[in-house]
């Protein structure tokens, strides 16, 4: 499994948009990726037409187990992170 990172990004991107610098696709993809981070620590579901819905999910506090000793131990509530694929990117992930 090969990774690309954020800076290998906005290079390509750089590429398939001439007229716009590497610094500043970058930036702008840094941005964006904040932009998004902020949406989402403050509860708001971000929707992005073919790509997904990604969302913080409140977890409850419940009852959980030690798998070591057995014992009973209280799990405290919690927020995660959830991303839900749009029908056209899971189609597209799970056929190539």
């Amino acid at each position: 499994m090969s990774v690309v990172t954020l800076k290998q990004l906005a290079a390509n991107l750089s590429k398939v948009h001439e007229d716009i610098p590497t610094r500043q696709v970058e930036e702008l993809l840094d941005d964006t990726f904040e932009l998004i981070s902020n949406y989402v620590a403050r509860g708001v579901k971000l929707r992005v037409t073919g790509f997904g819905v990604l969302q913080a999910r409140a977890r409850a506090a419940r009852m959980g187990r030690n798998p070591a000793t057995g014992e009973s131990i209280a799990i405290p509530a919690s927020k995660k992170i959830a991303f839900k694929p749009a029908k056209e990117f899971k189609t597209l992930v799970t056929e190539s």
